[in-house]
């Protein structure tokens, strides 16, 4: 895969550290002169272009044609969203990814403005510290299709409305599909007539508006 990052700063360089990795191609694109020098020090020099990410040109010295992934992270909303209006009209590039800097603006990041996927740092520390207060032990591992759903895991607790029933039975969300059970050091796979027991380790895809529900059926019954 063939991704260009547009900003070189703390997230775009931790960015392309990962995906360089993973051995993916990277391209960076950095606007300052005195960061694209610190670039090269963790970067071979065809990886690191200096230049702006909001010009034509530029991109195209990059190889936006061929990329199959734009990540606008610079740290500026105004020209995140340039990159990507550029680079979904412009260029066709398949995947757009923006860095909302500012929750305020978090509305301009839409598919119109060439934006498929917004990370907004602020919304996603605020919803994780919200799902930890509200949800007790169920843990949130993957989040997936832009946050609508979730890959989490919660213990059985010995009181819960789960505990000693059979999958058939549970009043599981519509939205709400048990994916393992983790029993004993062992992985069970779910079935209608499996039946859970105290401390099984669940692990669950379910919608973000049916999370309270799925907790409600593993975790401890309120007095």
């Amino acid at each position: 895969m063939y991704t260009i990052i547009i900003g070189g700063g703390q997230v775009g360089s931790y960015l392309a550290s990962l995906l360089q990795t993973e051995k993916h191609q990277i391209k960076i694109i950095e606007l300052r002169k005195d960061r694209v020098d610190i670039l090269l020090h963790d970067f071979p020099a065809e990886s690191v272009v200096l230049g702006s990410g909001s010009d034509p040109n530029v991109l195209e010295a990059a190889g936006i044609h061929k990329a199959d992934v734009v990540a606008a992270v610079t740290g500026t909303d105004e020209t995140n969203l340039v990159i990507c209006s550029l680079a979904r009209t412009e260029f066709k590039v398949p995947r757009v990814i923006a860095r909302v800097n500012n929750p305020k603006n978090a509305w301009l990041y839409t598919p119109e403005m060439g934006v498929d996927v917004a990370l907004n740092q602020a919304d996603l520390l605020a919803r994780l510290i919200a799902e930890e207060m509200s949800l007790g032990d169920m843990m949130t591992l993957v989040k997936l299709r832009k946050g609508l759903y979730s890959l989490v895991e919660e213990k059985v607790h010995p009181t819960s409305l789960a505990n000693g029933k059979a999958v058939r039975e549970l009043d599981l969300p519509q939205r709400c599909v048990l994916a393992a059970i983790l029993r004993k050091g062992e992985l069970v796979i779910p079935r209608g007539d499996t039946v859970l027991q105290m401390a099984d380790e669940v692990l669950a895809v379910v919608h973000a508006d049916d999370l309270p529900k799925l907790a409600a059926v593993l975790g401890p019954v309120n007095d």
